[in-house]
């Protein structure tokens, strides 16, 4: 049995059906179709205003899609189900510094524990979030913007973080907009204009874990 045949059988973490969203009768995404299979991190690029950001919150429940529907592990996605599978950071962080101290150690803030966030610079902030992530215990992580802000030792934590994940049996979807930073293999990607979505499925897809 080839490899694609392999990977049909297999049930998605996270699949979108004919996903569409729409403000003010304007469209901003879609239809878009794509699947999410566990030990994957898949790449959604586009310019402002593409609809990246608005992508994730369709998929984190923030908001409700126009069109189509999201389904994880092949059941529709509730809120009930959201809590404990789906784990979502944003642009506005939203942050408090009460975490245990592993956990700023193992994203390079260890002896911040009584620092305020108000104090921490915006890349700071942006480890502390990913702190914050990993004491989640959700299967699917969806990252806006994640390198934003951060220097190259912050980019490597970011992509040893993503990879970590991965092999665990996890799988996130990234945003980024300009010069991509993710250097663990080459990820399948979502092109994501103004007036239409194009699929990620015509991108080869390499094993994360190799």
């Amino acid at each position: 049995m080839n490899k694609h045949a392999k990977d049909d059988e297999i049930m998605p973490l996270l699949q979108a059906r004919a996903l569409s969203y729409a403000r003010n009768e304007e469209p901003i995404f879609g239809p878009l179709d794509f699947s999410l299979h566990t030990g994957e991190v898949v790449l959604i690029e586009g310019d402002n205003g593409s609809g990246k950001t608005t992508l994730l919150k369709v998929l984190s429940g923030l908001l409700e899609p126009t069109g189509g529907v999201v389904l994880l592990h092949g059941t529709p996605l509730t809120l009930a189900r959201l809590s404990h599978q789906v784990a979502l950071l944003g642009h506005l962080l939203g942050l408090k510094l009460e975490l245990p101290q592993l956990a700023l150690a193992s994203v390079g803030l260890e002896g911040y524990e009584d620092q305020p966030v108000r104090m921490l610079s915006a890349g700071q902030r942006k480890r502390v979030a990913l702190a914050r992530l990993l004491l989640v215990p959700a299967s699917l992580w969806l990252l806006d913007e994640p390198y934003a802000n951060l220097d190259r030792d912050g980019i490597e934590l970011v992509n040893r973080v993503l990879d970590a994940h991965a092999r665990r049996g996890g799988a996130a979807l990234i945003t980024s907009h300009g010069a991509y930073a993710y250097t663990s293999g080459t990820p399948r990607r979502i092109a994501l204009r103004n007036d239409s979505a194009l699929p990620a499925a015509l991108s080869p897809q390499p094993s994360l874990c190799t």
